[in-house]
């Protein structure tokens, strides 16, 4: 069983879900802070605090250093197809098995996430990270009329649960920790991307016409 610590995070970040989605429910759900807020922590924890450790722990173990780069370039582009093939921040995507199954695998690998590295900062930026995503699904979601939100929402929240139940239930020798922090690395990054896209899509600029300072104001 993973530990406590991760048990406890993994249940925050389904309740960080969940409240994500009452906010977008509640017509919260335009503001660009959230998803902005979200892509700079998760960049900040996957380039200043896993990505070094992963460095330094490869390094003790015996491995290349070049394989922590390549491993988080790799987890980068596991995350960017599953984020094509249906990720819930991505307009049009959030419906149908593809969708169902790239927003299972997603949310899963932010569970084992969880399992391989609790830390504050992770847990942190993950939450914030969650929220978000329980946020842009609700509101993806609404929509198109007579779509279902609950069965998506408890899929969002369930995933990273077993995420973490399996990774946690794994035996993982000490010499591959370090790629795969490489890996969770990666992980957030492409999470950090696909958060600022979403802030991108919410600012208030995209609402009306952008004023230019070498223009006269309207």
């Amino acid at each position: 069983m993973p530990s406590t610590h991760t048990l406890v995070a993994v249940v925050l970040v389904a309740a960080a879900t969940a409240v994500g989605a009452w906010l977008a429910r509640r017509g919260s759900g335009r503001s660009a802070l959230l998803p902005a807020a979200a892509s700079g922590i998760l960049l900040i924890t996957a380039v200043f605090d896993l990505l070094p450790d992963a460095w330094d722990e490869a390094h003790e173990a015996g491995l290349p250093q070049w394989s922590v780069p390549l491993a988080a370039l790799l987890s980068y582009g596991v995350m960017s197809a599953l984020v094509r093939a249906g990720c819930p921040c991505a307009p049009g995507r959030a419906g149908g098995i593809g969708a169902v199954s790239a927003l299972a695998a997603h949310r899963f690998l932010e569970g084992a996430t969880l399992a391989l590295t609790a830390s504050v900062a992770v847990v942190t930026a993950l939450l914030v990270h969650a929220a978000g995503e329980g946020l842009a699904l609700t509101a993806l979601l609404a929509v198109r009329p007579g779509r279902r939100v609950t069965p998506w929402i408890g899929l969002a929240c369930l995933s990273p649960v077993a995420g973490a139940l399996v990774t946690g239930a794994l035996s993982i020798p000490d010499v591959l920790m370090p790629l795969l922090l490489a890996c969770v690395g990666g992980v957030l990054a492409q999470a950090a991307w696909v958060a600022f896209r979403l802030a991108h899509r919410l600012r208030p600029a995209a609402r009306g016409p952008s004023w230019r300072p070498w223009q006269p104001r309207p």
